[in-house]
């Protein structure tokens, strides 16, 4: 390959004018490949929204749909959440027919700011000093600006277009194959929930309390908890797991593109999310082999490979086995808060800082919606990409494998192999 004089006199001179502190904007408001999202908007602008491509033509789509999820993330929605007072009303913008059909074309999805309170950042300290741990410091070392008022991007009014398009890929989940997707509150601090039965419970057992917490007893001991450090003008984190029912098996690619590496980068972009497991994850390391291993069986009532266990969290490999894929989401404590906090100005002086504005004292009831909207993004994805490399040609073979997973079921008459012993097998991997 030969370049040309100006093609290598342009590497030169970028090259002569960068050093370690020249620091470019880059990209990263997109997610997806098939099924792709764009979100744009800042907390204190005129409002924030998303562009999604990749939707299916020919399916029916109401602006309703889109605004229930919208609603279950938006702020205000008790005293555990922020006051900020937004309808977070969606309005659509392209990609729709006017009966509602959508057209295989981008849709655009725009909610408007009403109610930012720009002078809570603006007319104290918070103009000047850090936040610690909060996004301001790293922003302003990234692009030499920052916005300020609201935390711009940082902000968690961003995950609005994923939302949105989020609730758009559950309708497209559910059509397909029935497939659900359902997360609750786990955990806040050390206080867990218990008797939470992952293949039954549902989106009204999660939102009938504040917490979003299925689990009433572990619910009631997770808000007094939250309301204690609500009302010392502190924080506080925990988890969120998400449930992925009905999905079938095969989706996820080997080696980079593994399912639940994607589902790790979808749910640790959330805003505050600083940890990921799937399945038994960590806990998992405590166990054997023997111990952790999830045993096949056939279903006598499917006929299809199921497993006995799902330790695996319906991931095995990087690919979805049909069992419910579980994944947990860890998020710190907020980190703007009401008291008094040591930090430094933009220009390198020591100061102390007490958090203005408002903001969600435990971020967790409204993460719920969030880690919903990554998985079903992801998941819906993951199957565009199945149907387009695996399922464009018919499989004619005769000897085929036997059908995984809960919505599987065995077609046909069985044929078993002669004189294989299967226990005698040798199996020698690196």
């Amino acid at each position: 390959m030969k370049f040309s004089t100006i093609t290598l006199s342009a590497v030169a001179m970028l090259c002569a004018t960068t050093n370690a502190f020249s620091l470019t904007m880059g990209t990263g408001n997109s997610f997806g490949r098939v099924f792709r999202i764009s979100t744009w908007g800042e907390s204190h602008g005129g409002g924030v929204g998303v562009t999604l491509d990749g939707c299916p033509p020919r399916m029916h789509l109401t602006r309703d749909e889109i605004q229930v999820d919208l609603d279950r993330r938006r702020p205000g929605q008790s005293r555990i959440t922020t006051p900020r007072n937004e309808a977070d009303s969606v309005e659509i913008m392209s990609g729709l027919s006017p009966d509602g059909t959508t057209l295989g074309t981008p849709i655009a999805m725009l909610v408007r700011n009403k109610d930012q309170r720009s002078q809570d950042y603006l007319d104290n300290d918070m103009n000047v000093a850090y936040r610690p741990s909060h996004a301001d410091a790293t922003y302003d070392a990234k692009y030499g600006v920052r916005a300020i008022a609201g935390g711009g991007r940082s902000s968690a009014r961003e995950t609005i277009g994923r939302v949105a398009a989020g609730a758009i890929a559950r309708k497209i989940l559910t059509e397909y194959n029935g497939i659900e997707i359902l997360a609750y509150v786990s955990k806040v601090q050390d206080i867990e929930a218990e008797n939470v039965d992952h293949d039954t419970f549902t989106m009204e057992d999660v939102d009938s309390n504040m917490v979003r917490c299925p689990d009433e007893a572990s619910a009631a001991k997770m808000l007094d908890r939250i309301d204690e450090i609500r009302k010392s003008g502190n924080s506080i984190g925990g988890i969120v797991t998400c449930v992925a029912r009905n999905v079938p098996a095969g989706l996820g690619s080997p080696v980079f593109d593994k399912l639940e590496a994607d589902l790790a980068k979808a749910c640790m972009s959330i805003p505050a999310a600083k940890g990921f497991e799937s399945g038994d994850g960590f806990e998992g390391t405590l166990l054997t082999g023997k111990d952790h291993n999830d045993e096949f069986y056939i279903d006598p009532e499917s006929g299809a490979t199921r497993t006995r266990t799902n330790r695996s969290g319906g991931i095995q490999g990087g690919i979805s086995n049909g069992e419910n894929v579980v994944v947990h989401v860890a998020f710190k404590p907020t980190s703007t808060i009401g008291q008094m906090q040591k930090t430094v100005t933009r220009d390198g002086q020591e100061v102390e800082l007490r958090g203005k504005g408002r903001h969600d004292p435990c971020v967790l009831p409204r993460a719920v919606p969030m880690v919903e909207a990554m998985v079903a993004l992801t998941i819906v994805d993951a199957l565009m990409m199945q149907n387009a490399q695996c399922e464009l040609f018919k499989d004619e073979s005769l000897e085929k494998p036997n059908p995984m997973g809960t919505t599987a079921r065995f077609e046909g008459e069985r044929v078993h192999t002669e004189g294989a012993d299967v226990s005698a097998q040798r199996i020698d991997e690196e």
